[in-house]
């Protein structure tokens, strides 16, 4: 395209594995072709060669460029593929990149292993072209296989020929928002399409000026397949496209509309989620799969759960022989917290791995923070020669403000946590969080009920405490 806009003409262009070859008659027109493409396109290594009277430019990629343009595209497949696990609701994900050109994909609590991997590795896109000429002149087209100049013959999902233009109205890439959905006319399957603005700009345009004529949308996904070839395995990458919906322009269509023609519901959902999340920049292969079976999963949950026993049996042992009565009430309210956590967790659906299960000893642990504060203020208030009425109520209003402002802070942290990180990190942050809510619950309001049950309108000389 550049040397077209230079007016330099060239007999033809072939394009290679890892390059461009182009063909010239004339050696002076070579070289400006060669000054050009070195002007306009710097990464890119120039080789000269001639033969049988004909010239000849190869332009590929330097080594560094091809580094470059990988490392790009492998970071811009993470983040497409981080975009379709969170469309596929699932807990605590794990996306890591694994060497040069490999990406590790860990996805906990997942029940269709096969939906997840087509979409994973789903590479579809969509186009909209207007079509060109008639149901007569489609059927013709596939039966002559004669295409008029600026058109492609196409199928429909039924099978019927269409022929489209080859200029291309808006592609995938301008997609900023898809949502599936039910059409209310026809009752089918539908998607809505949003646009960015210059996606917006350019349908608003065409579909101004072609009120009353036919606009089709391809379905483009590319899929690979193994074959044997002389006894050795390949891969062989297959392009399918299909026109999904044919549908004549009845207004000015802008940023949002919506397409029907689709199989199902489910193959509209597919499609939404697979537009929102954007299109990957290279084709993602699976090379290796494993399910993590109930045994290594048995392991984890036994071995988090005695962590959790130990932890919690620790602190009530410690809290009963440090603080006698008021120990056992703050082990109440611990027991309380714990099963409150697990009850909020169960509500949420969460999946619980390994650094959750670590938020929830983290959180046995610092459920009695609160208690100890509110405990050693009270203790404070009795060498103050304090009533023992007067030391709890002073322990509890006192204590009140320093408790808020430790778990407040923490609170923020596992906020931030939980926004910036990913996948296990996530997960902790969640547990840490109600955690941190429902011991603030018990610590504070639990543990002053059983003691206000205990020891309120009593005339008490001492406290065991």
């Amino acid at each position: 395209r550049h040397l077209i806009d230079k007016k330099i003409r060239y007999r033809g262009i072939k394009r290679l594995s890892d390059s461009i070859e182009l063909k010239f008659n004339k050696l002076d027109i070579r070289n400006k072709a060669t000054t050009a493409i070195k002007k306009e396109f710097g990464d890119l290594e120039v080789e000269e060669r001639d033969e049988s009277g004909l010239f000849y430019v190869t332009a590929r990629l330097s080594e560094r460029e091809r580094k470059a343009v990988k490392k790009f595209a492998l970071e811009q497949n993470i983040t497409t593929l981080r975009n379709r696990v969170n469309e596929l609701g699932v807990a605590e994900p794990v996306i890591q990149r694994q060497g040069e050109d490999r990406v590790v994909v860990q996805l906990p609590g997942v029940q269709d292993t096969v939906r997840a991997k087509e979409i994973l590795g789903a590479t579809a896109t969509l186009e909209f072209r207007l079509a060109q000429g008639s149901l007569t002149d489609w059927s013709e087209a596939e039966r002559s296989g004669k295409v008029p100049v600026g058109a492609k013959l196409y199928k429909e999902t039924n099978g019927s020929p269409v022929l489209l233009k080859r200029s291309i109205i808006v592609t995938g890439d301008q997609v900023v928002g898809a949502a599936s959905g039910i059409d209310s006319q026809s009752g089918t399957p539908d998607v809505t399409i949003t646009l960015n603005g210059k996606g917006a700009d350019r349908m608003s345009k065409i579909t101004r000026d072609n009120i009353g004529k036919p606009m089709g949308v391809v379905f483009i996904e590319d899929k690979y397949e193994y074959k044997e070839i002389n006894g050795e395995r390949k891969r062989i990458k297959k392009t399918e496209q299909r026109v999904i919906n044919v549908a004549t322009i009845r207004d000015q269509l802008s940023k949002r509309f919506h397409i029907t023609g689709l199989d199902s519901t489910r193959e509209a959902r597919d499609l939404a989620l697979l537009l929102r999340a954007g299109a990957l920049r290279a084709p993602m292969i699976i090379i290796e799969e494993r399910t993590v079976g109930p045994s290594l999963g048995q392991e984890n949950i036994n071995k988090g759960f005695m962590s959790v026993v130990i932890g919690f049996i620790a602190v009530l042992i410690f809290m009963v022989v440090y603080y006698k009565v008021f120990g056992l009430i703050a082990n109440v309210a611990l027991t309380m917290n714990l099963v409150l956590l697990v009850a909020v967790l169960s509500m949420l659906q969460a999946t619980l791995t390994l650094p959750g299960i670590a938020g929830i000893v983290l959180t046995v642990g610092m459920a009695v923070d609160a208690n100890v504060l509110i405990f050693e203020r009270i203790r404070e208030e009795i060498r103050l020669g304090n009533s023992p009425q007067a030391s709890i109520f002073s322990g509890y209003q006192k204590a009140f403000s320093t408790i808020a402002d430790a778990n407040i802070t923490t609170l923020i942290v596992a906020v931030i946590l939980f926004g910036f990180g990913t996948g296990p990190i996530q997960g902790f942050a969640v547990t840490l969080s109600i955690g941190i809510l429902t011991s603030m619950l018990t610590a504070i309001m639990g543990t002053r009920a059983i003691v206000n049950l205990v020891y309120g309108r009593k005339n008490i000389k001492k406290l065991a405490i």
